[in-house]
């Protein structure tokens, strides 16, 4: 990671909160709004550890973070955080819903409370997040709402009917909610990974090889993902809004 002495600090006095943000795509989000110049609320539910990493590697930069154990599942454990973000920092400008699970079970055997996880998170938890974030955007002027979707949307994927769902509606809630939040001065867009090389957990399918499913013919890397949140996130993407930008080396064309 780059010092934050850098002079192109895009986002320098903003305020982020990021869920999920312990490791892989949330981590490195976390460390490229640092290296933009923004105030880092760093949130997860159990990798607690992990997450203090990221929280010492942004001070060790110059930068200011904070730690914030949360379930974005529960709604007065959400409230209990932004309450503490706004407390610590005095407002959230950017929020970045990235908190997920990514168990798989093929439908047929899928209970309930199976299908339940995904959509807890993804849809209750982002719902949780911007309910308890839009009064201090609000009150800004504006802000930028950005959320983790994936290529499963489109394409679809064994073992994964639940998480797509709920991605899927994560997609049209952020979609319809930049509707309604644009005479705010607050955006709101997607970003949907492809196949990122992140670490996985050992119940997870092993990847096949990106040649004749990727154009590109390599996997991504989480700062890719990144990288297209901090553009979104700034003054390059000011007239972007309800829009869901591919990051996925061209497995998706349409």
């Amino acid at each position: 990671m780059p010092t934050l002495s850098t002079p192109d600090k895009e986002l320098a006095g903003k305020v982020a909160l990021v869920t999920g943000a312990g490791i892989n795509i949330g981590r490195a989000t976390a460390l490229a709004l640092a290296q933009a110049g923004t105030a880092v609320a760093v949130n997860t539910r159990a990798s607690r550890e992990a997450a203090e990493s990221v929280v010492q590697e942004i001070r060790a930069a110059g930068g200011q973070a904070e730690l914030y154990m949360a379930d974005v599942a529960d709604a007065a454990q959400v409230q209990q955080m932004v309450d503490g973000v706004i407390a610590r920092f005095g407002r959230i400008d950017i929020l970045v819903l990235n908190a997920s699970v990514r168990k798989e079970a093929r439908f047929t055997d899928m209970s309930f409370e199976e299908w339940r996880v995904p959509l807890s998170i993804s849809l209750d938890g982002s719902f949780h997040c911007i309910k308890a974030c839009l009064p201090s955007m609000i009150a800004a002027g504006g802000g930028n709402i950005i959320a983790l979707t994936g290529s499963n949307v489109l394409t679809g994927a064994v073992g994964k009917v639940h998480s797509s769902a709920a991605k899927s509606g994560l997609t049209g809630m952020i979609r319809a909610l930049a509707r309604e939040v644009g005479q705010h001065g607050i955006r709101a867009n997607c970003v949907s990974p492809g196949i990122i090389n992140t670490s996985r957990p050992s119940h997870r399918s092993p990847r096949r090889d990106a040649k004749g499913i990727v154009p590109l013919e390599r996997y991504g890397e989480s700062e890719e993902i990144a990288a297209t949140v901090r553009f979104l996130c700034g003054p390059g993407a000011s007239y972007i809004t309800g829009q869901t930008v591919h990051v996925n080396g061209g497995q998706t064309m349409f």
